[in-house]
């Protein structure tokens, strides 16, 4: 599968198109445009990104007004208050400007990140895709749209920052498999994203014990290999939400080597938190044997979720190749089959 930065200059033109548009729609909807065109963009697909933006842009809304300016002195008080996206986005450019753009992941990241439950996990996918793409090819100075990019994927996070409390710690496994399938499912798995989320008040603990850096790293990769394969047994219960277990560990792991190796194993907790989380509230209680991908290569893989069009199934399936074993592939399948193709 032909992956890396894209050099057709699509991409900067598709995130330079974007950054007109607000990080959400209709007050609490996501905007996924980015992390799509970045996944096709990555995937040899360039060429699909304006194509598959037109199809996609009514959904897009204008850049939202700001408020005040988040500062040194009040950012806390500022942290998850999403009236304040435009205004966290303007003061991460401002950072992005002046300062090396790992250097301005490295002290926000912890900071961050107890947060990442926010936005249905949303914001941290999208700073995952931003910085697989800063990976790809360091940026030729500042105020490039790949730079503005991270700085709309960090200020919406921190707009979106909400911490997971209260949960007690349950008997877990040692396989990241076993540990999901010991989640406990909510009873009422009814409502939102942050209604369902405040009603998970326990989950397994899985490899807790975990502080080498190379180690959480292999358990994170074990992580989204399960959590990918699960879709396919499981996708059923919520095609769309579903996805987020998988995704949400992975914007993780493609994090990683771009943090202090210290800020690994923290990582590896709150994406273990995400994912459980996530299953806990949408996971059915039954799961179902998948088709098998057969013969299909990744790249045929990934061109059917194109032609789908929708946005969880083409990012589902950017994780899928990431993964790269039949077993998730047919994740991917499943996805295309569950989901309702792009209008």
């Amino acid at each position: 599968m032909t992956t890396g930065t894209d050099t057709t200059g699509t991409l900067d033109e598709a995130l330079q198109r974007l950054h007109a548009h607000g990080p959400e729609r209709l007050g609490r909807l996501t905007n996924h445009a980015p992390m799509a065109v970045e996944a096709l963009a990555s995937h040899g697909q360039a060429r699909a990104v304006h194509r598959w933006l037109d199809r996609y842009a009514p959904r897009l809304e204008d850049f939202p007004a700001a408020v005040a300016p988040v500062t040194a002195a009040d950012w806390r008080e500022a942290l998850g208050d999403p009236r304040r996206a435009a205004d966290w986005i303007a003061h991460f450019g401002r950072e992005l400007e002046g300062r090396p753009w790992r250097a301005v992941l490295a002290e926000w990241w912890p900071r961050l990140l107890p947060g990442m439950y926010g936005g249905s996990t949303h914001p941290v996918i999208r700073v995952g895709h931003a910085v697989r793409t800063l990976l790809g090819g360091e940026p030729s100075g500042p105020g490039g749209p790949r730079l503005a990019e991270l700085a709309h994927g960090l200020g919406y996070w921190a707009a979106r920052h909400r911490p997971v409390t209260g949960v007690t710690p349950l008997p877990g496994a040692v396989r990241a498999a076993d540990a999901l399938d010991a989640v406990p499912l909510l009873a009422e798995q009814t409502g939102g994203f942050p209604d369902r989320l405040a009603r998970v008040t326990g989950l397994p603990v899985w490899a807790p014990s975990v502080a080498d850096p190379d180690a959480a790293h292999a358990r994170l990769t074990e992580l989204v290999r399960a959590a990918t394969h699960r879709y396919a047994t499981h996708g059923h219960g919520e095609e769309t939400m579903l996805v987020h277990a998988a995704t949400a560990p992975n914007a993780v792991l493609r994090t990683l080597p771009a943090l202090p190796r210290a800020l690994w194993a923290p990582s590896l907790a709150a994406a273990w938190t995400a994912s459980a989380a996530v299953t806990a509230m949408y996971a059915p209680a039954t799961p179902v044997t998948p088709a098998p991908a057969g013969s299909l290569a990744p790249e045929e893989v990934f061109a059917r979720a194109l032609a789908h069009g929708d946005e969880h199934v083409i990012k589902l399936t950017d994780t899928a190749l990431d993964v790269g074993d039949a077993p998730a592939l047919a994740a991917a399948l499943r996805a295309i089959e569950l989901s309702e193709p792009m209008g």
